[in-house]
């Protein structure tokens, strides 16, 4: 394999304008839009869209729009999110930090067609809510709350709550320390594509005695913070994964094997056009792992895919997002096919490639080939059947980007093109 010829930053920026898009995960302050040819980023107080080619920029939501009714000060954006038919924007607002980053705060629903920002939860402590997410059909969004998981009518702005028991011992739709630590899972529901039900996990940390931390530095006299945390010896939380039905609140739980408490599940989504779940379970020691579906109707599962090692499997596997405020593992799975088939990362043969796995049960299908490790996956184009990725396959110091056919695993640098 050849070197580029443009810096690695600059052709990766260039290949994230033409394939990133708005599922996979993306930077605080900057979405790309659906016809993979515009984006949107903060610019002050304002959502601007940009256009490509020609990069010329407009205002799509500026500060007036941010006023609250009754309000007379905007709405200081934090971050922002397009509904799927990207006629609403969620504001993320008033922010506060658990653990590392800000995941907790308060949401408003902006239409793009007209009318004053509209707060999710307005009846939910303040700055309490976590991940809203409008539904695929944009008709409502979920969001946590103080460990539960709630959905709301956009319209009448009714508030449903899908779980009730959560605590700081029962988690429901979001993760405990060892999670948020060992696997940067933070971010704990998923909405159905047909915006029906909601899946979410459940973490049972009753029987995970309490870590004292002693915080020294935020006022004048400190104070303890109990941290559901298992020190080397102690059995981590248990983690289940429910299905709940919006209209009637019930949750169907899958039926993952293993005991609950020696086992992890760090990856979870939806199957593009099913009502199934594809989930990621590792065991206790991290070098096995498993890729189970899930039926979101009965919750029986069976396995598509298993690795195993004699070390540990790196779970952090390359993926779309550069995202450090969403997580750089973006915790999603590269779909093909409509959802037959994706790509995944492992080691089997001793590097990390990617591979293509088919849901049906077929052999999976390397697609890298060679003495190399791919870093990161930075698009791929379906259409055109090429993948594009990074790799340092002469020196560990330095990474450039390539591309390679999905089918023949024949590698080459792109030019500055990307073609």
């Amino acid at each position: 394999m050849k070197k580029q010829h443009l810096p690695v930053f600059l052709l990766s920026f260039l290949l994230t304008l033409l394939f990133l898009s708005p599922a996979a995960g993306q930077a605080r302050g900057l979405k790309w839009m659906k016809d993979g040819s515009s984006y949107c980023r903060l610019e002050g107080n304002a959502i601007v869209q940009y256009t490509l080619p020609s990069n010329q920029g407009r205002t799509l939501l500026d500060k007036s729009r941010l006023v609250p009714e009754g309000k007379e000060e905007p709405l200081v954006i934090f971050d922002f999110y397009f509904s799927t038919d990207e006629q609403k924007v969620l504001i993320y607002t008033n922010t506060r930090q658990v653990w590392r980053i800000n995941t907790r705060g308060d949401y408003w629903v902006v239409d793009l067609k007209g009318g004053s920002p509209v707060q999710l939860g307005a009846s939910l402590p303040p700055s309490s809510l976590m991940f809203a997410k409008i539904s695929p059909d944009g008709t409502k969004a979920a969001y946590v709350s103080e460990y539960n998981v709630y959905v709301e009518d956009l319209a009448s702005h009714e508030i449903k709550a899908l779980t009730t028991d959560g605590n700081r011992k029962l988690i429901n739709g979001t993760f405990d320390w060892a999670y948020e630590e060992e696997f940067a899972c933070r971010d704990g529901f998923r909405w159905s594509p047909d915006s029906k039900s909601v899946a979410y996990w459940q973490l049972d940390a009753g029987d995970t005695p309490d870590y004292l931390m002693s915080n020294l530095t935020d006022s004048i006299y400190p104070y303890i913070i109990p941290v559901e945390y298992p020190v080397a010896g102690h059995d981590p939380s248990s983690c289940r994964v429910g299905v709940a039905d919006i209209a009637s609140a019930q949750t169907t739980w899958m039926e993952v094997p293993g005991d609950p408490r020696q086992h992890y599940i760090v990856r979870m989504e939806f199957i593009p056009g099913t009502g199934d779940l594809l989930l990621q379970q590792l065991n206790r020691k991290q070098n096995e792992s498993k890729l189970l579906r899930c039926s979101a109707a009965d919750g029986s599962v069976r396995t598509v895919f298993g690795e195993s090692s004699e070390a540990w499997i790196d779970v952090l596997t390359p993926s779309y997002s550069e995202d450090s405020y969403n997580v750089a593992f973006a915790h999603r799975f590269a779909w093909l096919d409509r959802g037959r088939t994706f790509l995944w990362a492992c080691e089997k043969d001793g590097w990390r490639h990617l591979y293509r796995i088919d849901l049906a049960g077929n052999p999976a299908t390397l697609i890298t080939i060679g003495a190399y490790d791919v870093l990161a996956l930075k698009g791929v184009d379906e259409e055109k059947g090429f993948v594009y990725f990074t790799a340092s396959p002469e020196n560990a110091t330095q990474a450039y980007l390539y591309r390679t056919k999905l089918s023949n695993g024949r590698t080459r640098k792109p030019d500055s093109q990307g073609t």
